[in-house]
C-alpha cells in the first residue's frame, strides 16, 4: 500500500481544491461575520478592522469564486453591495467549530511547543 501522502500530492487529488481558505488569516473570520445576514464591505472593516482592504477584497473575492458568499449589487447612488453566506457557506460553521475545539483543547500544548522550539533555536 502506497504512503498516504502519494495521493495528496496527486494531480487527481481533491484536496488541492478544498476550501482552506478558512484557515487563512481572513477567511473564516468573514464567515462568521456574515453569520447573521447579509453584510456590506464597509460593515465587514468594523469588526475586521486590521484587515486592509486589498486584503478584504481579496478574501471576499475568493470566497465569492468557491462558492461561499455571494455579492449583491443594488443600483443606488452610490452604488450598494451586500455580501451572504450561501447554504454552501453555512456548511463551513461544523468543521470551523471542530477546529476551535481543538484550539481550546491542544492550543497550550501548541504554544508551549513553540516556546521550547525558539528556545532551542
Amino acid at each position: 500500500m502506497e504512503p498516504l501522502t502519494a495521493d495528496l500530492f496527486a494531480p487527481q487529488c481533491l484536496s488541492a481544491e478544498t476550501p482552506f481558505r478558512i484557515g487563512d488569516k481572513w477567511g473564516g473570520m468573514v464567515v462568521v461575520c456574515l453569520k447573521d445576514g447579509p453584510r456590506r464591505f464597509s460593515e465587514l472593516r468594523v469588526p475586521l478592522r486590521t484587515v486592509s482592504p486589498k486584503v478584504l477584497a481579496a478574501t471576499l473575492k475568493a470566497l465569492e469564486r468557491d462558492g461561499m458568499i455571494t455579492r449583491k449589487t443594488y443600483d443606488e447612488n452610490p452604488p450598494r453591495v451586500e455580501y451572504a453566506l450561501t447554504d454552501l457557506g453555512r456548511t463551513l460553521f461544523e468543521p470551523m467549530d471542530r477546529c476551535r475545539e481543538w484550539a481550546e483543547k491542544y492550543l497550550p500544548s501548541l504554544l508551549k511547543a513553540r516556546q521550547a522550539y525558539d528556545r532551542a533555536d
